[in-house]
């Protein structure tokens, strides 16, 4: 289970509890109905080095990419790479020291993320670092993570349909036509989960699951299936230079949240950084140069909604 899938699963369970509260206080107050965690205690190792004071006289910023995780977070000849690495050396650029990035392996849950590289660090091996890049932001989400603090929202992911033109030459598929033509999905993600439980099972059959969405994209391209369905901007990126293949965005029946906001994640006690990183972050946005970052991946770049 990838981290964005147990992200979206921790939401829906937080969207359940939230139903339950009255309507008034989940209006005013996401957090109204959650009952606030013991506060660690000596919980991380690594208190050195994580406060923005710091960060400047030693003249660096850490921060986890995802590995292997194009368009967004990648390692090409020693040199990150991707939306993800390129938003992080803006930030850098605007405290005025270098980045240096660890690439890591999506945990279990996102949960599990947060905790093994913001505030506690892995149980062996490894540390924790100042900032982290593309987390889901959620207001109800943020109520059960209390270490952590996300600054920062850069962009709105959502989820589209890439498809062979040649087969859909009067417009692409929507979820339904599954049932029938064959969908190459990331396994375990959340289209998966998605799909094969979409009218009462009927799309399963069309649903054939490769390892990433990358492998998922290659094999559309070379004719294995019909269309493909993940995040927009994963379908965007294997697509780009491909007049064969069409992205859009159909109306998803059933899913309750096909768009999510991204942004970072740093310890809940270096307010001062995360303010920071938020200051870089929103005029890096203003001026445009966050839009140029995706536009040079061949990106769609959706600004968050405040």
């Amino acid at each position: 289970m990838t981290a964005l899938t147990s992200f979206w699963i921790a939401g829906a369970l937080a969207v359940a509890a939230l139903v339950a509260a009255p309507q008034a206080a989940r209006a005013s107050d996401p957090c109204a109905d959650h009952i606030p965690q013991a506060k660690p205690q000596n919980a991380s190792r690594d208190i050195v080095g994580q406060d923005i004071d710091t960060i400047m006289e030693r003249g660096f910023l850490t921060v986890a990419l995802y590995e292997d995780y194009p368009p967004y977070s990648w390692e090409e000849g020693g040199d990150a790479k991707g939306v993800d690495a390129d938003i992080a050396r803006l930030i850098a650029e605007y405290i005025g020291v270098e980045p240096r990035f660890r690439f890591v392996a999506a945990g279990e849950n996102l949960e599990a993320d947060l905790r093994n590289n913001i505030w506690r660090g892995p149980l062996i091996g490894g540390s924790v670092q100042n900032v982290m890049m593309r987390v889901p932001y959620d207001s109800a989400f943020k109520c059960r993570v209390e270490q952590v603090v996300f600054p920062g929202q850069y962009h709105q992911e959502s989820l589209a349909i890439a498809y062979r033109v040649a087969d859909y030459p009067d417009g692409g598929p929507v979820p339904a036509y599954f049932r029938f033509d064959t969908v190459a999905v990331e396994n375990d993600s959340i289209v998966d989960f998605y799909l094969t439980s979409f009218g009462g099972g009927q799309t399963a059959a069309g649903v054939r699951r490769f390892p990433t969405m990358a492998d998922a994209m290659a094999a559309l391209a070379a004719g294995e299936t019909m269309a493909a369905m993940g995040p927009l901007a994963q379908l965007e990126y294997h697509a780009r230079g491909n007049d064969a293949i069409a992205v859009h965005q159909p109306p998803l029946p059933g899913f309750a949240k096909s768009r999510w906001t991204l942004g970072t994640a740093v310890h809940f006690a270096y307010r001062p950084l995360s303010y920071t990183v938020g200051d870089a972050v929103f005029e890096g946005l203003s001026n445009g140069r966050i839009e140029e970052i995706f536009a040079r991946y061949g990106l769609t770049h959706v600004p968050p909604e405040w």
